[in-house]
């Protein structure tokens, strides 16, 4: 057996690195901070100058994974929805390990968060889907953290949610706790119509340029979208989430706010990037991120 249960973080943090969902959610500005949209990856390393947070929020029967190899320091978070676990977890173990090849010492640690007792099962299969993929990897992972599905469940009136819905990884310290964010930017719009429109799990950081590269994303016309921009608040939440009575209150409005988006642009390779060329963003000197041009890369 190649995933290899180290402990579980769940109410008992240890060495003062460790999640414990009685934590209260901290607040993470956007100085510094990479943040992770669902199908999307990063990785870094503590050498990063630019990025020193990696974090990711609003998951309910989402599983927020990050993945640490403690000799190098490599580290991924990825925000996953079961699109297609088993080549999503081989890709985010080859990005971790291509920055940890020379190092002699260390393990790949993994984290796992997310998902509750939803009606759907949905969030159980996912957990057994990601556990069954680290299991099929050739190298020993060491299951560190373990806060998903029922352990990370809470009932309230017999509706069940999740007890964390967000967590950070802080690459330099590799301590990791609940977090939320305000500023989920930059292109949040763009980048949540490349997941709406079936993208599949994507890398949005170069860690050895230290640059945030957006796109080129290219999809078709969204089906029905002024249908479903008439509907309303409640008809959305029943149909375009996989937990209604779980979501965060925002979700309603993040997705007209996309789905705006997608109608602005049905077909991104004229009006979005009609270069084929991505958006790069740099972190500026208050550590905030700055669109670049490319010519200047």
């Amino acid at each position: 057996v190649t995933l290899i249960i180290s402990y579980h973080n769940l109410r008992m943090p240890r060495s003062g690195r460790g999640i414990s969902s009685g934590q209260p959610a901290q607040i993470v500005e956007p100085k510094g901070l990479l943040y992770v949209q669902q199908r999307e990856f990063a990785v870094t390393t503590p050498k990063d100058g630019s990025v020193s947070i990696l974090g990711s929020d609003d998951a309910t029967t989402c599983h927020i994974v990050v993945l640490r190899h403690t000799g190098s320091g490599a580290t991924c978070l990825t925000h996953c929805d079961g699109s297609d676990t088993e080549a999503e977890v081989s890709l985010i173990m080859s990005s971790v390990k291509s920055f940890s090849s020379s190092t002699g010492c260390g393990r790949l640690e993994v984290h796992l968060v997310g998902g509750f007792n939803d009606d759907r099962q949905l969030s159980q299969k996912l957990t057994n889907q990601l556990l069954r993929a680290f299991d099929l990897q050739p190298e020993d992972v060491h299951l560190v953290t373990f806060c998903v599905t029922e352990l990370n469940d809470r009932e309230e009136q017999d509706i069940h949610f999740p007890i964390i819905y967000g967590i950070a990884v802080n690459v330099k310290t590799a301590e990791i706790f609940p977090a939320t964010f305000p500023v989920k930017g930059p292109d949040e719009d763009l980048r949540s119509a490349h997941t709406l429109t079936g993208a599949p799990l994507t890398n949005i950081y170069d860690a050895k340029t230290e640059q945030l590269r957006i796109g080129p994303y290219f999809w078709g016309p969204f089906p029905h979208v002024d249908f479903w921009l008439e509907q309303d608040d409640a008809q959305i939440l029943q149909n375009l989430s996989t937990s209604p009575l779980a979501e965060p209150p925002h979700f309603v409005s993040h997705i007209r706010s996309t789905l705006t988006f997608l109608k602005e642009h049905p077909f991104p390779s004229r009006s979005l990037f009609p270069d084929r060329k991505p958006r790069i963003y740099k972190k500026n000197e208050e550590g905030l991120w700055e669109q670049v041009c490319s010519d200047k890369i």
